[in-house]
């Protein structure tokens, strides 16, 4: 038999001592019939003869048949008379038998198959059969590593889940000799992709529907794989409703029909759509909420200046801080409601172009000022909880949603207050006075020492003008001493009404009284000069005041404060 030269893998001439039982199947048999001659370490061609309960005959053509245990034929037994290709390891044995083998076939026969498919390009099957160190190993007749790398086209995490599987790989590296074969899947995933690619190109036109797979997920959408090219669906297009996150919706896997919005065919670009399977919401939204309609919605999010209220999926209305409360001056609207807590409000208009509904939550209520005269009139004591607390006053809560101020001013009529945490309490309960109701702004003028009286109405009658009072020095000035007559109500003894006496508690003489501006003149010069009249003088008179009575506005000073 005409032997040709063969060459492995690394470009070497393959010599027949070292590399015949790496020979590939040919045709042994010339054109005139049996093999005229073989080699030991050949595969040659054989015919059954004979199937015994240990063994299979084969003649092929020498002098003498071989015996194959039948183990080696695991199981698939030849018939008598079938062809088969076994491996000549020997011509004689010692009983003077041929030695013939069907595994060593088979195995010659296996990596022939793969070295052909390496030399073309080819892919080669085989099932996964355990996890080895950086990748798997895979039965291809013998076994082969498939490294982690080129499992699939992303990164596997459980190799573990492959065992067992059916692959297609493409043989990237070969060494016969070390029986060494390492695989690709991923090479044969990246062409099927190339083809599946060309052919939704040639396909591909904006706004057909088509069928995709969720490949992956971002925080702005879901890539879908087409069938070889990926497109974009981004989160503001899965749902005419409000989307937090895309896996809210879809899972890396999932099945999708999506509908083709723009397609850029020189870069491939692909912009998809999942909403737009389903009418707009907005079409309608009219017909179905008019102004003045009540519904029910789901608070979605809170602004500075607002609630959004979900009425139904992909219809959003706004109620602004300005519409919560009829009585509540509202700084935020977190401090009346609470995202996903639903609420009543009303329709109070709707633009569709822009896609705007202004809704109203205090309007689902009857406003309480618009009957507030009714349960209120200036005059009346109330009696309230003190609800806040400011530098200019106390907000007092008379009923729920109806405040009233009692300004700092109206709080004593003795005592200077310098803030209202002096006299009052936040959550103490007050009775205070109505001084003035105004509906229109919704306000209530509240008084609390108007429930007392005032003691500068009768200060005329208990400190008349000559008489002698007694008091004690609760300030200086520049222009004076401010002497305190009883609890709130303060006399001033001007500089001009002093004497050499030391000022500390002091008989004074009231010289003025003037309840409106609600001050009181004392003078120690004139209750010394009263004390002088009241002395009979030597020559029988009444002393030295024989001079002019003074006058009320004698004592009037223009440097008072």
């Amino acid at each position: 038999m005409e032997k040709h030269e063969r060459r492995n893998n690394l470009g070497e001439p393959r010599k027949e001592a070292t590399w015949a039982a790496e020979e590939r199947m040919e045709d042994v048999y010339g054109s005139g019939g049996r093999m005229a001659e073989f080699e030991e370490g050949e595969v040659v061609r054989g015919r059954v003869v004979h199937i015994g309960t240990g063994e299979v005959l084969v003649d092929v053509g020498y002098k003498s048949e071989g015996a194959i245990p039948v183990e080696e034929f695991r199981g698939n037994l030849p018939k008598v008379g079938e062809d088969i290709d076994v491996y000549l390891e020997a011509k004689e044995d010692s009983e003077g038998l041929i030695v013939l083998s069907k595994e060593k076939a088979d195995k010659i026969r296996v990596w022939d198959a793969i070295t052909q498919a390496y030399d073309k390009g080819t892919p080669v099957e085989g099932r996964i059969v355990e996890v080895v160190k950086g990748g798997l190993a895979v039965d291809v007749g013998v076994k082969a590593f498939l490294p982690g790398s080129q499992v699939d086209l992303r990164p596997v995490k459980n190799l573990a889940s492959l065992v067992g599987q059916h692959v297609r790989s493409k043989v990237i590296k070969l060494n016969r000799r070390r029986g060494n074969v390492v695989l690709s899947r991923r090479a044969v995933l990246e062409e099927e992709r190339e083809e599946k690619k060309k052919h939704t190109l040639e396909v591909l036109h904006e706004g057909m529907t088509l069928t995709g797979t969720v490949k992956n997920i971002t925080d702005y959408g879901a890539f879908i794989d087409l069938g070889g090219i990926d497109g974009l669906l981004h989160v503001t297009d899965m749902s005419w409703g409000r989307v937090g996150h895309p896996s809210e919706i879809f899972q890396v896997g999932d099945q999708v029909d999506v509908v083709v919005l723009h397609f850029d065919r020189d870069t491939g670009r692909v912009s998809l759509g999942y909403k737009q399977k389903q009418s707009d919401p907005w079409e309608n939204v009219e017909q179905k909420y008019p102004a003045g309609h009540k519904t029910r919605g789901r608070v979605v999010s809170l602004t500075n200046y607002g609630a959004f209220i979900e009425l139904e999926a992909g219809v959003e209305g706004l109620v602004h801080v300005s519409e919560m409360s009829w009585t509540r001056r509202v700084r935020h609207p977190s401090k009346l409601v609470n995202v996903g807590e639903e609420v009543d409000v009303v329709v109070l208009d709707v633009n569709r172009g822009a896609k705007r509904i202004s809704l109203g939550m205090k309007q689902v209520e009857a406003d309480p000022w618009t009957t507030i005269e009714e349960r209120y009139q200036p005059g009346n004591r109330v009696t309230g909880r003190v609800r806040n607390l400011t530098d200019f006053g106390a907000f007092i809560e008379l009923e729920p949603g109806v405040d009233g101020l009692l300004h700092i001013s109206d709080m004593s009529w003795t005592r200077s207050v310098g803030h209202p945490s002096e006299v009052l309490k936040k959550g103490q309960e007050v009775e205070t006075q109505i001084l003035n109701i105004d509906r229109d702004n919704k306000r209530i003028s509240l008084g609390l020492k108007q429930i007392q009286p005032d003691p500068w109405s009768t200060v005329a009658q208990r400190f008349p003008m000559g008489s002698r009072v007694t008091g004690k020095v609760v300030r200086l000035t520049d222009f004076g001493a401010f002497v305190e007559l009883e609890p709130g109500v303060d006399g001033l003894l001007h500089i001009s009404q002093m004497s050499n006496r030391p000022i500390d508690e002091l008989a004074l003489l009231v010289i003025r009284v003037d309840p409106n501006e609600r001050r009181i003149g004392l003078s120690l010069k004139e209750l010394a000069h009263a004390v002088d009249l009241s002395q009979p003088d030597d020559r029988g008179g009444q002393g030295r005041g024989r001079g002019k009575k003074k006058r009320r506005d004698d004592y009037d000073y223009d440097d008072e404060e």
